[in-house]
């Protein structure tokens, strides 16, 4: 286990800010003064952004967990403990467990122990920090269902290698859970069906299990296959900057369901972003409306920084129809007053995009070719796509109950 008293914080392997570990397992996190004095700094967190275009630098100590940023890139559930336990940490203290992932996060963040960078060489001895820095369980993906970082092959009908140590890969893999195993077959209709409708998505397959390389022991295959999504965060140029919308509400995982509505991201992009951000957004929130996606959370939104400056809307990742695994489910945020799928109607979108300083006719117009799209297109696709027959049922019995 590597064991670091601070960690420096990269953006775009640049140096930003230090992690430092405090007595009592406490943390604080303190921004360079060179980045704060640069006027033309890349964006770390929308979090960090004061009313005038300034960056917030208060700096305070946490308790067990890192500060909300930081914390939300690592991962959550079977994910966390998993590799915690690989790693030798216990899975509630993020301080340790960042340093043992903080070399493969989400975005163009590292987190590496200070005095690591300059011993990272080929001849380093597996013992030292630089060593174990270099040869640790480096990969790190937020969210619940297990997933690993993979490697694509090259070839004809070729799978995918997971990489458990070094970096890690340019697809996600995400395994069949013993619950719902046609968890991965319902994910890859589902964002095959929304490329379809016009929405951002990413290259996306549905994997079997046996062509997958270097899983990991102790991992029980359930199902026969695995739903694989390339990283937009990677690129041959390097990583991308992203950040989800509990890292910009400034939010623990824990609350992700909490504390921000659907209306405010949408403010959010207003302000921030684009208008095609906005319209994307209010396509993909449409479209998972009407498939009973009720776990669009804070998680599942995030913002992409192709300048490194401005963000925009990132692709679209984690659509699924949850209707027929969870009968009753509400959506999994306030639209803006409630939660009831009945209540996404257009007089509610109109409210919500004035409230978010939108045009109401750009909304509203969006949302109902969405509506149009969609309807011209499930009936024609659902045979077609690898929506088990219980899911498809629950989707027909979902989009009768809409006021959309």
């Amino acid at each position: 286990m590597i064991d670091a008293a601070a960690l420096d914080i990269l953006l775009h392997d640049r140096r930003i800010g230090t992690l430092a570990r405090l007595d009592g397992d406490r943390s604080i996190f303190t921004f360079d003064d060179a980045y704060l004095a640069d006027e033309d700094r890349p964006v770390l967190s929308l979090a960090y952004r004061d009313p005038y275009g300034g960056i917030v630098n208060t700096p305070r100590a946490y308790q067990t967990r890192i500060e909300p940023f930081f914390s939300n890139l690592l991962p959550e559930g079977m994910l966390r403990d998993y590799l915690a336990r690989r790693a030798g940490v216990k899975a509630v203290r993020e301080y340790p467990l960042l340093t043992q992932l903080g070399g493969d996060l989400p975005g163009a963040v590292q987190a590496i122990p200070v005095d690591a960078l300059d011993g990272l060489s080929d001849d380093v001895e597996d013992g030292s920090i630089a060593g174990q820095a270099r040869h640790a369980l480096r990969f790190s993906l937020a969210g619940v269902q297990l997933k690993f970082s993979a490697l694509k092959n090259k070839g004809k009908n070729a799978g995918l290698t997971i990489t458990v140590s070094g970096t890690g890969g340019d697809w996600i893999v995400k395994l069949p859970s013993a619950r719902h195993p046609d968890v991965p077959e319902n994910e890859f209709a589902a964002m095959s069906l929304a490329s379809k409708l016009g929405i951002d998505v990413p290259d996306i397959d549905l994997v079997p299990l046996d062509t997958i390389e270097g899983l990991p022991d102790g991992i029980t295959r359930y199902g026969a296959s695995a739903y694989a999504i390339r990283r937009f965060d990677r690129s041959e140029e390097g990583a991308i900057h992203v950040e989800d919308f509990a890292q910009v509400f400034g939010v623990y995982a824990d609350d992700k369901y909490e504390n921000a509505s659907y209306r405010q991201i949408l403010s959010v992009l207003a302000i921030e972003a684009d208008e095609a951000s906005a319209v994307e957004f209010v396509r993909r929130l449409t479209y998972s409306v009407l498939i009973g996606n009720g776990d669009m959370h804070l998680k599942n939104w995030s913002l992409i920084y192709p300048d490194r400056r401005r963000p925009i809307l990132a692709p679209a990742y984690d659509l699924v129809s949850t209707v027929a695994y969870i009968p009753g489910e509400d959506s999994a945020l306030k639209f803006h007053r409630s939660r009831e799928w009945e209540s996404f109607t257009y007089r509610e979108l109109e409210t919500i995009a004035d409230k978010a300083r939108l045009p109401s006719h750009l909304v509203i117009s969006t949302a109902k070719e969405t509506v149009e799209q969609f309807d011209a297109l499930w009936d024609q696709e659902k045979a077609h796509l690898p929506f088990s027959g219980e899911v498809a049922a629950a989707i027909d019995r979902h989009r009768k109950r809409l006021a959309v």
